[in-house]
């Protein structure tokens, strides 16, 4: 350092009877502070009432008034001559002296410390205190921090069928007093906002068991949960995600009519993303497919029950396994603007099958060519038209997300 930059300390005893105007008069160079700043100090003297402590290269501050009442317990561990941070509150006061404060240090200390024990990943033990319908609410080094609903382990995730919020906060609630191992993710003093995830203390381990499972490796589980889009199956200490169009080769409306919580399945592993299982049971099942051809022709009539109607036509069910589909072109001889005023769920209807494509799962079907098309309707169908090929809508089932461990649930 050269001799110019060079800080010239000031010895406490002459400080304290120097102002800074005084100081800056002999010519010793002195730093700027600013409101807000944190600062070392030597602790020169406790008194009744205010706290003098030497900052050095910056003069004398003191703290009094509430900045010293409020961190009582800090100063009673410290004696003359200790280091201390404290924060300025004043740069000069009118007696020249820096006004400073062991309470607003005393608190950027403790997000110091919070954002130090993030930066580490270190797990923090907590306790639960109160729970919402987004998570529990911990505590720690006397900051209120939130654990959310989708940052809970598999072990405490609420599983809950019809995701009723009243039930999900009936699990939360069971938490309220038990001690959570979490780790800290965010840790903002500006915005006061402390938040902990407990299964972030397990990704590590987490990790290490999802790098020994392989695609296409079969494992035995437990159902875990059943939602709309499919099922959670528990194997091992992992969990999966079954979507709805990998419980069966049939077509599902409500995965809870195949399948319940408690019971054990057989899956097989079809995919391994940032975290996440996906699994499959109608792919360790025989494709009802497969036989489609050989037990049903084209050009066969086939007798079927209304599944489904939709706008573009209806689903009827030939089988416990095999359903088609009678386009609204093929429903009668004349325009039709809504299926059901052919057809009603439930009804039962002699049909001709007009297509099959196993590798598709798709089997086309006709009401109209059971019967004759009237005169009128016959002219029409014999005028030359442009051939259109009128494919069945294609309509797929987006799986969402697994939780724990989520976009975040927040209060």
């Amino acid at each position: 350092m050269s001799e110019e930059n060079k800080q010239t300390p000031i010895p406490a005893a002459a400080a304290t009877a120097q102002t800074m105007s005084e100081l800056l008069g002999t010519g010793v160079e002195i730093k700027v502070l600013k409101v807000g700043d944190m600062v070392e100090g030597t602790l020169i003297s406790v008194g009744k009432n205010e706290v003098y402590i030497d900052l050095e290269g910056y003069g004398v501050g003191v703290v009094r008034g509430r900045e010293l009442y409020d961190d009582e317990a800090t100063l009673s561990a410290l004696k003359p001559g200790d280091k201390i941070f404290v924060s300025v509150v004043e740069a000069e006061n009118k007696d020249g002296i820096v006004e400073l404060s062991l309470r607003q240090a005393g608190q950027e200390r403790v997000w110091q410390t919070l954002r130090e024990k993030m930066e580490s990943r270190e797990v923090v033990r907590t306790k639960i205190l109160e729970a919402n319908k987004g998570g529990l609410m911990v505590e720690i080094n006397n900051v209120m921090g939130f654990l959310p609903v989708s940052q809970l382990s598999l072990e405490h995730y609420p599983r809950v069928e019809d995701g009723d919020k009243n039930r999900i906060l009936s699990v939360l609630q069971s938490y309220v007093g038990q001690q959570f191992d979490v780790q800290i993710i965010t840790a903002d003093a500006q915005e006061e906002k402390l938040i902990v995830s407990e299964k972030a203390v397990f990704e590590k381990e987490t990790e290490n068991k999802l790098g020994q499972l392989k695609i296409g490796q079969v494992v035995e589980g437990m159902v875990t949960g059943v939602v709309d889009f499919g099922a959670f199956v528990k194997f091992g200490e992992l969990e999966g995600l079954v979507h709805i169009s990998e419980l069966a080769w049939q077509r599902i409306e409500n995965p809870r009519d195949i399948i319940k919580v408690g019971q054990k399945v057989t899956a097989k592993i079809i995919s391994i993303d940032k975290g996440r299982v996906s699994l499959s049971i109608k792919q360790l099942q025989e494709d009802p497919w497969l036989e489609a051809v050989k037990k049903y022709q084209i050009g066969q009539a086939v007798k079927g029950k209304v599944a489904k109607v939709m706008p573009f036509g209806v689903f009827v069910e030939l089988d416990k396994d095999i359903q088609g589909l009678a386009h609204i072109m093929e429903l009668s001889h004349e325009a039709v603007k809504n299926p059901e005023e052919i057809l009603k769920p439930g009804e039962e209807k002699e049909f001709k099958i007009i297509s099959i494509e196993p590798a598709e799962h798709r089997l086309g079907l006709s009401l109209k060519a059971m019967t004759e098309a009237p005169s009128s309707a016959k002219a029409s169908e014999d005028k030359p038209k442009t051939e259109e090929k009128v494919e069945e809508p294609k309509v797929e089932a987006k799986a969402e997300e697994s939780p724990a461990p989520a976009e975040e649930v927040k209060e």
